[in-house]
């Protein structure tokens, strides 16, 4: 039976890191409210090393709807730049020789309504990595050739888990959908 709750528990690791994904990937869908996170998927090539933007300079949010991008190396403004520019986020940096200015604009209804449908897609895949990880449970507790009574009752008890950790990714969509269409 320890090796069954090994199982379970390593399955269930593996369901919070496919959460936390999609958290992270969560807050880089801007809302209209400036935040540094939005930034975490950009990198650039820092002497070679793709580097996130927010290890090599501080943040900052000097108002709602701007963030302040100061280097700690003045030589990779343009790098930055370049970087922000290519990225999807869809925002034009303005550099002023010591840091990057992103201004962010007034969100418009069809942009709002386009983000809830990416977030839509990034739930479904972390809803897929979810099944994924249930289907590889049910694979492991099949391979530990239980009783039939005690096996049956472990898939049932996947299942259930599986169940609590979509309604949790179901949640924090809903909680990101509502935030993208308040103005």
């Amino acid at each position: 039976m320890e090796e069954l709750e090994m199982v379970l528990l390593e399955g269930e690791e593996k369901m919070d890191k496919a959460i936390a994904s999609y958290e992270r990937e969560l807050a880089t869908v801007r809302t209209g409210r400036a935040s540094a996170s939005l930034l975490d998927t950009i990198n650039i090539d820092y002497y070679g090393v793709p580097t996130p933007v927010k290890q090599i300079s501080s943040i900052t949010i000097p108002e709602a709807n701007q963030l302040y991008i100061k280097p700690y190396d003045k030589s990779s403004i343009k790098a930055i730049e370049s970087a922000i520019f290519a990225s999807p986020l869809g925002l034009t940096p303005q550099s002023d020789g010591n840091g990057i200015r992103l201004i962010l604009p007034k969100m418009t209804e069809e942009r709002r309504r386009e983000l809830v449908k990416q977030v839509g897609k990034m739930e479904e895949t972390a809803k897929v990595a979810v099944r994924n990880v249930r289907r590889d449970l049910n694979d492991d507790i099949k391979k530990l050739e239980l009783p039939e009574d005690n096996e049956k009752e472990s898939l049932e008890d996947v299942q259930k888990l599986t169940d609590k950790k979509i309604a949790e990714i179901e949640e924090k969509t809903k909680k990101k959908s509502e935030d993208l269409m308040s103005f």
